[in-house]
């Protein structure tokens, strides 16, 4: 089904290279599905729980419903995120993307909190629950419907790189375990008198209030501006590395203004003795690599640095070691030695865990400690405290 509905609606999506066109359309697609899938299971739970008078079910259809309001917003998120670049919006509109999974959590949230307050109500004051056959049918195709849609939108999201359809992929998945939950309830309500019937339904509104706080957590995330994910900056590393020319690199921030509009800036060291129109060209050429390959808009600043002193590679040495005694997790880079008449100034940057942060004053007192007691110059530190995430 998967693949016909690829066929029918994205004929592209075959294609080795897919376009942020191809993209947009396939979660389009994921949408309108949602919503008519969705739509259908609500429909049918609401009349099951209307005749059967079960709570959980009636739950269950406002979950369905939720999912395809969820749909709607999804599809419109998609929509917009289309919209190309403009004097306002240099960075384009992807973002929209992220926008609408936060409407999705919002909606998820204020129906399982009306869920959880009817639920409780039913357990303080029960109603009899009516088992039937035709309700039984309708949660079991119920349950099948929303294993399809995750494994549907597991698959388009992974394809695409998609966290909003991954987590329409996750709530599918709750769903139907949720939904699983409310038939069994339904069987055993004929062999007991306890509220069940309210127990699960306080059970799927909680349910449902953890996905919305869980969805809520992961789409506030990007927007707040979380560091990359491992595997951007193990593409990026890879190209750097891929010029014998680079010596070094750190400072790498990657700023995501949705996707397929990502940005990122780092600094790479190269020999200063090599012609710097040469060292300029090597870098073009790392940038455009980057943006063809992973649509990573990449500027480099370039770091020349001496590696023919013996006094100065003799004094990075010292400085490393002792600051490898106060914690192995420590890092330098960007190391120079400007001298003076009467004192050497070392000039770098010290890069630390985020935990470490609020030790820098003392970190830094105690390096000049060292420093002192290790050799007989008079040497003073230039240091500029740089946050690990920020250097791999």
């Amino acid at each position: 089904m998967t693949k016909l509905l690829l066929k029918l609606f994205v004929p592209a999506y075959s294609a080795q290279e897919r376009t942020e066109k191809v993209r947009s359309s396939v979660g389009k697609l994921s949408g309108a599905v949602g919503i008519v899938c969705n739509i259908l299971l609500c429909l049918l739970k609401l009349f099951i729980g209307s005749v059967t008078g079960s709570i959980a079910i009636t739950a269950d259809a406002m979950n369905n419903l939720s999912d395809a309001t969820g749909s709607v917003v999804t599809l419109i998120g998609f929509r917009l995120a289309e919209k190309p670049a403009d004097e306002e919006h240099p960075y384009g509109h992807a973002r929209f993307e992220y926008l609408s999974a936060l409407a999705v959590a919002a909606l998820i949230l204020i129906i399982g909190f009306e869920l959880a307050k009817t639920s409780v109500q039913k357990i303080f004051a029960p109603t009899p629950v009516e088992f039937t056959i035709p309700a039984a049918v309708i949660l079991v195709v119920s349950v099948f419907v929303k294993l399809w849609l995750f494994l549907f939108n597991r698959r388009l999201g992974k394809d695409i790189k998609s966290n909003a359809l991954l987590a329409t992929a996750a709530d599918s998945r709750n769903d139907a375990i949720s939904t699983t939950a409310v038939l069994l309830c339904s069987v055993l309500s004929l062999f007991t008198e306890l509220p069940l019937d309210g127990i699960v339904g306080l059970a799927v509104a909680l349910f449902i209030l953890y996905s919305g706080i869980t969805l809520g957590k992961e789409t506030v995330s990007p927007l707040l501006g979380e560091s990359a994910d491992e595997e951007l900056q193990n593409l990026i590393v890879s190209i750097l590395e891929s010029e014998e020319k680079v010596l070094g690199y750190h400072d790498l921030m990657v700023h995501d203004y949705g996707p397929g509009q990502r940005f990122a800036s780092c600094h790479v060291e190269m020999d200063c003795r090599e012609d710097a129109m040469f060292c300029h060209e090597l870098i073009d050429n790392l940038e455009r690599r980057c943006l063809l390959e992973h649509k990573v808009h990449l500027v480099i600043h370039y770091d020349p640095i001496v590696t023919d002193d013996e006094e100065l590679s003799e004094l990075r040495s010292l400085v490393e070691q002792l600051l490898q005694k106060q914690n192995p997790h420590i890092t330098i880079h960007d190391f120079r030695m400007v001298k003076g008449d009467g004192h050497t100034n070392l000039i770098f940057d010290i890069v630390l865990p985020s935990s470490l942060m609020p030790e820098k004053k003392k970190i830094k007192k105690r390096l000049d400690e060292d420093i002192a007691a290790s050799t007989q110059k008079k040497i003073y530190t230039v240091v500029t405290f740089d946050m690990g995430a920020f250097n791999i």
